[in-house]
């Protein structure tokens, strides 16, 4: 969902195969690799952690947080990015829980 078109929510189905595709499944557990950063956020983010594996039925909270500086004007932006991600079906409550495992990568963004 996006601020800019009133939280609407949006679904995205893609082949797990894709290329840039942060989800994989191996030996019956589903990878979550860390989320791809665009080079332009501050802060910088050398050191990310480790990809997160899932059994079936458990989900995920990963949030991060991003600063932008305008190419124009030179004003500043933000972005936080929260992904729910469960392995499996689950009731549509699921994400109105506690995750089995959060991963917070929010940083001051001074």
């Amino acid at each position: 969902m996006r601020e800019s078109d009133s939280f609407e929510p949006h679904v995205q189905v893609r082949d797990l195969s894709a290329p840039g595709t942060i989800l994989r499944e191996v030996d019956g557990l589903l990878r979550v690799d860390p989320p791809e950063v665009s080079m332009f956020a501050m802060p910088r983010r050398d050191r990310r952690p480790p990809a997160v594996r899932l059994a079936p039925g458990q989900w995920l909270q990963w949030q991060i947080n991003h600063r932008f500086v305008g190419r124009c004007d030179g004003a500043w932006s933000y972005r936080l990015e929260t992904f729910n991600i469960v392995y499996g079906s689950a009731a549509p409550d699921v994400f109105l829980g506690v995750p089995t495992r959060r991963v917070d990568e929010r940083r001051s963004l001074r």
